[in-house]
């Protein structure tokens, strides 16, 4: 094994190896930036130009668009409360209001380290730990997937940013909206009111750009001025503020860990990464009424667990030839043009190549650092704007987005009802991220729940019993109980602290 390690490490220290690595992240930057632009749609895209290099060196390409792209979704998240990428959702809890208090600099700094240092932590357990993970993740069934979505379900309620009611209402409704189309099974038609656009559900991109896109637009247009904002948003300090992310070690190597195991299930995602991670940097916190405020620990555990999640996406990808997300399912894509076979018989066949695209991930981690924070001082500007041309251009943007996903002018509308629905929420101070959150979760937990009862021909009390017998099961159950007593005994403290200072 060392010696094909050597080998992929020169393979990767080849100067087309590094430059295709390089072209990858300042593409990748562009792309998570960009609402509607998502990390599966750039590496798609780009696959077609990949044609004609060298396997090794289109993979680096496409790795560093991926890594990129899923870092910098959190760019717009900070500066402008629009998340890029859904990963990025739970940036913008903490992330824009800093760049309110004028520390846009700093937020962006503690998101490049953060996704740095989150991104190497997975390559490293890519490199050396794959064989044995991508074996455990084959142990997790629909049953799993289900309890794993009801664990998310249960962390909606440390998202409120004041009434816990008003959270899960913000809950409830993202799960109902996941309820929207076909049904996963029976191909039952579901709240569609006969509309085709409706058909397929309502994509989360467009919900995400929909709801945070409009109402920022409206509350810009409704300031007086924003010569408070130009006073305030400095783009300083950033590169500062790696000593302060490594100052947070246990709150760093938790996330790390929550977004490479989070990466490695099928099918999971780095939005219920990300928002786990941050739940539980939250309940760790000396300083929990801070988070949603503009805590510098909840940003930090988003953005490390966000990226951690490249590496660990891949190990079932390379190892098995299972991809774990959208994204390593176009890579699979893109490995198999360029004649090559995911699986064990890849490290077998070319050792060269993938440990080569190994360490590349290594370099890109690296490179987006001095790319990501070039790209955000110049892209801070924006703030500077006149508030009419700044709402324009993101309302453009928006619209552009929504068209893209998949090219229905019927989106767009969808999209703008959804920017009014968002306007409602924020106006009754109803947190979205909460909505955002229960749309990922719903969407996961119905089609497992229908799969893993579809497995026990419906009898409910053997799928019961499958929960308490089967150990990840019953590690899964527990911890959603935990989370419920936790969020409870904190709500209860935080009620009675609240009466005794009146």
């Amino acid at each position: 094994m060392l010696d094909a390690l050597s080998i992929g490490f020169l393979t990767a220290l080849q100067p087309s190896m590094l430059l295709a690595a390089c072209v990858g992240v300042t593409i990748g930057v562009f792309i998570g930036m960009l609402p509607g632009l998502t990390s599966t749609m750039g590496v798609a895209l780009l696959i077609p130009v990949t044609f004609s290099f060298p396997p090794a060196v289109g993979l680096a390409l496409l790795g560093g668009i991926y890594l990129a792209s899923t870092f910098s979704g959190s760019i717009s998240a900070i500066l402008l409360n629009i998340p890029g990428t859904p990963s990025a959702v739970a940036t913008c809890q903490d992330g824009y209001p800093m760049t309110r208090a004028g520390k846009a600099g700093r937020a962006v700094g503690l998101s490049v380290f953060a996704s740095c240092i989150g991104g190497i932590f997975s390559a490293i357990v890519l490199l050396f730990m794959a064989p044995v993970l991508s074996e455990l993740s084959l142990m997790l069934g629909a049953p799993e997937y289900f309890l794993l979505a009801l664990f998310g379900v249960t962390i909606i309620a440390s998202l409120s940013e004041g009434s816990m009611l008003k959270s899960m209402m913000g809950g409830v409704l993202g799960l109902i909206i996941s309820l929207i189309g076909m049904h996963p099974l029976t191909g039952e038609m579901r709240l569609t009111m006969g509309l085709p656009s409706l058909y397929d559900g309502i994509p989360l991109v467009i919900t995400l750009i929909g709801l945070y896109s409009i109402p920022e637009v409206v509350n810009i247009l409704s300031e007086k001025s924003n010569s408070q904002k130009r006073e305030n948003s400095q783009f300083s300090g950033a590169w500062s503020t790696l000593k302060d992310v490594l100052a947070q070690r246990l709150n760093v190597f938790r996330s790390c860990v929550i977004g490479t195991v989070i990466g490695i299930i099928p099918g999971a995602g780095q939005s219920i990464a990300s928002f786990i991670a941050y739940d539980a940097a939250k309940r760790g916190s000396r300083t929990p009424e801070q988070f949603g405020k503009g805590s510098e620990e909840g940003l930090v555990a988003a953005e490390t667990a966000n990226n951690a999640v490249t590496g660990g996406s891949l190990v079932p990808l390379l190892t098995l030839g299972v991809p774990g997300n959208a994204v390593s399912a176009v890579l699979m894509g893109g490995l198999i043009i360029h004649g090559l076979s995911p699986g064990p018989i890849l490290f077998q066949n070319s050792p060269d190549i993938a440990y080569g695209f190994i360490f590349s991930l290594l370099f890109s981690n690296l490179l987006f650092v001095p790319v990501g924070l070039l790209v955000a001082k110049y892209c801070v500007k924006v703030i500077y704007l006149p508030k009419e041309i700044l709402a324009a251009s993101i309302l453009s943007l928006a619209v552009m987005g929504a068209y893209a996903i998949r090219g229905q002018v019927s989106d767009v509308g969808l999209m703008l009802a959804i920017g009014v629905l968002g306007y409602l929420l924020t106006f009754f101070s109803v947190s979205r991220a909460p909505m955002v959150l229960g749309l990922v979760l719903g969407t996961m937990a119905e089609s497992n729940l229908s799969r893993a009862l579809s497995l026990v021909r419906g009898d409910v009390g053997e799928l019961l019993l499958q929960f308490v017998t089967r150990p990840f099961s019953l590690a899964l159950v527990l911890l959603c109980v935990a989370s419920v007593v936790m969020g409870y005994r904190k709500s209860r403290r935080s009620s009675l602290a609240a009466q005794d200072t009146t």
